[in-house]
């Protein structure tokens, strides 16, 4: 799906009250894209910016989807990103987002340079926003520079103070986290970002119970035993009956020794 829910939610929040396009954005975020596209081709009257803009989203997610349709979705949203609204930083989002994700003929320098276009014009709008995050991971993964691994964090991490939403801030904190451990960099770099991603909050779901998991085990191998134990023993408390419990216990029984061992260690 190009536009999420959430988003296609909030745009039909903001719109009048029976609005045309408004009711497109409630179908889109309800899942029901035929319906959406349905309702699109039977409005009359002049093609506004928001209706071209609803177009070209609903083209991209009505299936089945054709490179034709991409492509010609691409060009609307590139037209429209010309402009100064909140449409035009939601077109420039979604046209980098074609070419990170969708189009059979990925473009991930283009999409880069369109993200980076985009917060330089839009730097406050969520959408630049959302897009620095998308930045950060081509920056962690595919594009060809910088060319290791460290760099390649340090260059991502350099945009965590251009982000202004926490929400987004976790979720770079998370990915940067993630790369370190993915490109097996030394646990003291890879822990502060993981930490700040749990301390902003809001994850839910597999993602939390990972983070949950993660923090406590490489702070085990890092002989931050404290930490290992506060995240090993939240993870007991919050998920009482998941099957990952019996690791998370037999980790602790692990941690006790450690700890016992470390204690006659001291002289």
């Amino acid at each position: 799906m190009l536009l999420s829910a959430a988003a296609a939610g909030a745009l039909a929040a903001k719109a009048p009250a029976k609005d045309d396009v408004g009711e497109v954005w409630q179908l889109v975020a309800d899942h029901l894209g035929r319906d959406a596209y349905i309702k699109l081709d039977g409005l009359e009257g002049p093609a506004t910016r928001e209706r071209k803009f609803a177009e070209a989203v609903v083209a991209v997610d009505y299936q089945p989807v054709t490179q034709a349709r991409l492509e010609s979705a691409a060009a609307v949203f590139a037209e429209l990103a010309t402009g100064d609204d909140e449409i035009a930083a939601a077109s420039a989002y979604l046209e980098a987002r074609l070419y990170q994700i969708h189009l059979q003929a990925l473009d991930y320098e283009k999409a880069a340079v369109l993200y980076r276009a985009l917060a330089e014009r839009h730097p406050r709008s969520h959408w630049a926003q959302l897009g620095l995050v998308k930045l950060g991971l081509l920056t962690l993964y595919v594009l060809p520079e910088p060319a290791t691994p460290a760099a390649r964090i340090s260059a991502a991490q350099a945009l965590l103070p251009r982000l202004a939403e926490k929400e987004l801030v976790r979720d770079l904190e998370l990915q940067l986290g993630r790369a370190g451990a993915f490109y097996e960099q030394p646990l003291e770099t890879i822990l502060p970002h993981l930490v700040a991603a749990d301390r902003i909050g809001g994850l839910i779901g597999q993602a939390r119970e990972d983070l949950i998991v993660m923090i406590g085990e490489l702070s085990l191998r890092s002989g931050h035993y404290a930490q290992a134990r506060t995240y090993f023993e939240r993870y007991e408390r919050e998920y009482t009956y998941n099957m990952r419990l019996v690791t998370v216990r037999r980790r602790l029984e692990d941690l006790a020794a450690l700890e016992a061992k470390a204690r006659e260690a001291k002289p």
